[in-house]
């Protein structure tokens, strides 16, 4: 029954795609919602195996759509994971490394286009709630890169004075932004944070059943500090993690429900995904990657494997699991092509996955290899069909350690890997380095690197790459 559904969606796949697979239904172009969570690791939903508590509207759409176990994001840290989830691009090409912190004199450039702005070009109505991350600049927020409207957090929710791990920082409190300034200022109660987001999402969706619409919510959590709202706060029974993961679940029923009620279900694609993986060292204040190695941070699995799952009613089959390898930097071409906006002039790295989505049969991930770079512009792994491949570099380590009930974290031990290979799909803990076994492999994979490092440039090997962007720049004072 599950094969006949696969397969009618497939069939559905080649008819659509001698139009590029526009899916435009009584001219009307399909809405896109995407969830963003904040440092969630790859076991935290209950469909990925989390245990103590449930998930049950993000299981409920996942036995209603289509659940990646092998989607990444670009970078395992927030800015740079954004930059590639809003452009399509890897954040190195575009000039964003890292982490912004407050008062940053970078952010995204204004001639990179975003998916906010690709929609627009095919008369979208905009929104965004939550964390932006991409330059706290008044020229840098949302508002200048395509969004109608904006309520939420200008960096992370930790960026403030009052959160004890920040002695060292001279942070301004943390703002609320309404539009392009701030409203109000918060801190030490964030704990209507998930509900505020919720609520505009819900009232967006209502004043704009009758239009096609592009809606991105991004959560504040669970990054920390952990805040959670009286209706959440102890329900989970495990500690305060869960609480706030069981409250993403809710927010996620609430944008399902508000859909469904204003008649907008089998027209909406939804996709929820996280920007990295677990802050390990925040102890219970941390999430789970289990069974995959370390977390936020690094490029093994448990920091750029994440949880994602998409649901739309009649054109994703329901119940699919998809094992290809696919990426957040592929979600701006893909809805590229369902809406039949062309593609920025300026090179992009992601890629139409359309055929991984509705599970077409022998569908395979585009891309010859992801490639994955951190700390500044350091190309430090690579995978390519089920090879995963390290190369030499200092990295921190949260294995054999053990974290705090307090919120407060703990420090990270320094380590340094040499060249290794794994096969991520038999050996998902990356326990085995078969480097020596398979020379061919690790060659084969040299030689692609080598490549790509001259597009991209690679600081570990004093490479500058030929097709990097600048950010936009603060220069005045």
């Amino acid at each position: 029954m599950k094969h006949t559904a696969y397969l009618l969606a497939a069939m559905a796949f080649v008819v659509v795609a001698g139009c590029k697979h526009s899916l435009v239904e009584n001219d009307r172009k399909p809405n896109v919602v995407i969830i963003f969570t904040d440092d969630q690791g790859y076991r935290d939903l209950s469909c990925y195996g989390a245990e103590g508590y449930r998930t049950p509207n993000l299981d409920q759409m996942a036995q209603e759509g289509v659940r990646f176990t092998s989607f990444y994001v670009a970078q395992p840290v927030c800015s740079a994971s954004r930059a590639a989830l809003l452009t399509g691009c890897y954040p190195n090409r575009i000039g964003i490394h890292g982490a912004l912190f407050p008062n940053s004199r970078v952010g995204l450039h204004p001639d990179e286009q975003t998916l906010a702005e690709l929609c627009k070009s095919q008369g979208y109505t905009t929104a965004m709630f939550g964390k932006w991350h991409l330059g706290d600049h008044p020229s840098m927020l949302p508002p200048n890169h395509g969004f109608d409207r904006y309520v939420g957090l200008p960096y992370s929710n930790d960026m403030w004075p009052g959160h004890p791990a920040n002695a060292r920082f001279n942070f301004d409190p943390l703002p609320i932004i309404r539009g392009d300034s701030a409203s109000e200022y918060i801190g030490d109660d964030q704990n209507m944070l998930t509900t505020l987001y919720t609520e505009e999402a819900v009232r967006f969706i209502e004043e704009n059943r009758d239009d096609p619409f592009f809606l991105y919510v991004a959560h504040s959590m669970p990054h920390v500090p952990l805040f959670v709202s009286d209706k959440f706060r102890g329900k989970s029974g495990v500690g305060l993690y869960a609480d706030v993961m069981m409250e993403i679940d809710w927010s996620v029923g609430e944008i399902l429900k508000a859909l469904k009620e204003n008649g907008l279900d089998r027209n909406t694609l939804v996709i929820f995904t996280s920007d990295n993986g677990p802050w390990l060292n925040y102890g219970t204040h941390s999430g789970s990657a289990a069974p995959l190695r370390e977390g936020k941070g690094t490029v093994w699995e448990g920091g750029v494997r994440v949880p994602c799952v998409m649901r739309w009613p009649g054109k994703i089959p329901a119940g699919g699991e998809q094992h290809q390898p696919a990426m957040t930097i592929d979600l701006f071409p893909t809805i590229a092509q369902l809406i039949g906006a062309p593609l920025p002039e300026r090179p992009i790295d992601g890629k139409d996955i359309w055929p991984l989505i509705t599970m077409a049969p022998d569908a395979v991930t585009p891309h010859e290899a992801y490639y994955f770079y951190y700390a500044r512009n350091e190309l430090q792994a690579m995978r390519s069909g089920k090879w995963k491949m390290y190369f030499p570099h200092r990295y921190r380590s949260f294995e054999g350690k053990q974290g705090r009930d307090d919120g407060m974290p703990v420090p990270y031990d320094m380590r340094d890997i040499d060249l290794e290979l794994y096969d991520v799909e038999a050996d998902v803990s990356e326990a085995h380095n078969v480097a020596a076994s398979y020379p061919d492999v690790v060659d084969s994979l040299r030689a692609m690197a080598d490549a790509f490092r001259a597009r991209l440039g690679d600081r570990l090997t004093g490479i500058t790459g030929a097709e990097t962007r600048e950010p936009a720049r603060i220069t005045e004072n």
